[in-house]
């Protein structure tokens, strides 16, 4: 688990998972294990490493936090010791996360630090992060930065000479340009988005904090070797927003090295020999970051004006299929519509209708996430919805089951643990709404070959199993018999519980 939703295709599917199965994923046998403690809020998902050598501590496998106070922890994935086996904070000489009110957003609050998953370069030992940090207590906006870290994975000393400061600059007549150019802004832009790593490179993007503007979709390549920049593409260069936010799920990449983002509101003028991509999936040269392909839906002047946005949810490339589109994405943001598309064949814009894309298939409420796929089978949770079951066939998506539970105002991006074809659970986690009351974090588990059968939930037995507060878009790790969950400054840990004797 070296990546936000296992695999850079984003299907959110662990499928080595040979101690959890849905004959003991029960409130009997299953429960939490224990809390790791940490010192600022866990938006970003947990990652894992096997077989980690520790100078001075042995080989542990290693869960990986990352906090909005702007550290980075490595603990024991079993909860031997406790306590971490490092920790590193990125808060030195003077600098400080960037308060709540800076950004001028409640959405992540009292801090903004380390919001989006890292990545983890397996064969270099490598744990990389983009963190955001201010100088100094003054709100001047040159006082700001944004920084990517390239931690070694055994002590998390920095590599390759970082950390490297985030800045960039295109052409363009878009809001903030001076003088024809538009540059970076450090306070505006908010990464959610995960990092991704592929073919080499390390890929960052950006959309804003409450569409605080003026602001711009950004996508950033560096090298993973040497941390220099390779490649920038800005959404709107011409004019504002279409930011990449993805609601915490990340921008997937296929086996060419093509890159796959989705953007929110802005303005769409690419059919009419324009350079912004509002409300579009844009498929990106993964060298240069040229667009290569993209999709617009008929409307997307309409999802602009009504706050719409497509790129609420991350993108999600399923392994090759039967029939006249083996390979297919699917995406869906706000509308609340999911769109199957050929990713060989984006469709581009059709004036009148979606006709372009492969099938539309309308939802209760908007997608703020990603989906999961498994054994042919889609996995969905919609805003104020069930968690729904659609199967893949001859490139359709077909809705065959939904659970027993809905959430009340908010979405969820599900993950899938499975012994390849068989055993296969959904999790999902209960989180809280934009403007709800505080309330804990809610694990749910489901029968993935039969939804409608809930395993488990913490609330089953509170006393025991009760998760952390609840915080925005978590997305439950699973791996090794473990589920591990992000909430307020704590990540919680389940399994199954020692056996009575």
């Amino acid at each position: 688990m070296t990546t936000s939703q296992y695999d850079n295709e984003r299907t959110g599917a662990y499928l080595n998972e040979t101690t959890l199965t849905p004959r003991n994923v029960n409130p009997q046998q299953f429960g939490k294990l224990f809390t790791m403690k940490v010192d600022g809020d866990v938006y970003a998902q947990p990652l894992f490493l096997t077989s980690v050598d520790i100078p001075g501590k042995g080989r542990h496998d290693v869960v990986f936090i990352a906090t909005e106070h702007d550290s980075v922890y490595a603990f024991d994935a079993y909860g031997n010791p406790l306590t971490p086996l490092w920790q590193v904070s990125f808060l030195k000489d003077g600098s400080s996360t960037i308060p709540a009110y800076a950004v001028q957003c409640p959405f992540i609050v009292p801090e903004v630090g380390i919001t989006s998953t890292p990545v983890i370069d397996a064969k270099s030992g490598t744990l990389y992060v983009l963190a955001r940090s201010e100088q100094t207590h003054l709100l001047a906006r040159n006082d700001i930065h944004q920084h990517l870290h390239a931690l070694a994975v055994t002590t998390g000393v920095e590599k390759f000479g970082g950390p490297v400061e985030i800045s960039a600059t295109v052409k363009g007549r878009g809001t903030g340009n001076v003088n024809g150019s538009v540059t970076f802004d450090p306070l505006a832009e908010n990464p959610r988005a995960s990092l991704l790593l592929s073919n080499g490179a390390v890929y960052l993007t950006w959309a804003s904090s409450c569409d605080v503007g003026p602001y711009h979709g950004w996508v950033m390549a560096y090298d993973a070797q040497t941390l220099k920049q390779k490649a920038v593409f800005n959404t709107s260069p011409d004019a504002d927003d279409s930011g990449i936010w993805a609601s915490d799920t990340g921008p997937a990449a296929d086996k060419d090295g093509n890159v796959f983002v989705a953007t929110g509101n802005g303005r769409f003028d690419v059919a009419k020999d324009g350079r912004d991509f509002g409300d579009s999936l844009v498929k990106l040269n993964g060298q240069s970051l040229r667009p290569v392909d993209y999709f617009a839906p008929f409307n997307a002047a309409e999802l602009d004006a009504n706050d719409n946005d497509l790129g609420s949810g991350g993108p999600m490339l399923l392994p090759d299929q039967a029939g006249p589109h083996p390979h297919l994405a699917v995406i869906g943001g706000k509308a609340p519509v999911i769109y199957v598309l050929d990713r060989d064949h984006l469709g581009r814009y059709h004036a009148g209708s979606n006709l372009n894309a492969v099938q539309t298939i309308g939802t209760v409420g908007g997608i703020y996430g990603s989906m999961a796929y498994w054994n042919h089978h889609v996995y969905v949770l919609s805003d104020s919805d069930a968690l729904r079951d659609y199967e893949v066939k001859n490139g359709r998506l077909t809705e065959k089951a939904a659970s027993s539970f809905k959430f009340a105002d908010h979405a969820a991006t599900p993950t899938v643990s499975a012994n390849d074809d068989k055993d296969g659970i959904v999790w999902v986690m209960s989180s809280k709404g934009w403007n709800s009351a505080d309330r804990t974090a809610v694990l749910h588990a489901c029968d993935a070959s039969n939804i409608g059968h809930e395993l488990y939930n913490s609330n089953q037995n509170a006393a025991r199993d009760q998760a952390g507060k609840a915080l925005r878009f978590n997305i439950p790790t699973v791996v090794n018999g473990h589920v591990y969950v992000g909430a307020k400054k704590e990540v919680d840990v389940y399994g199954l519980l020692p056996v009575k004797r």
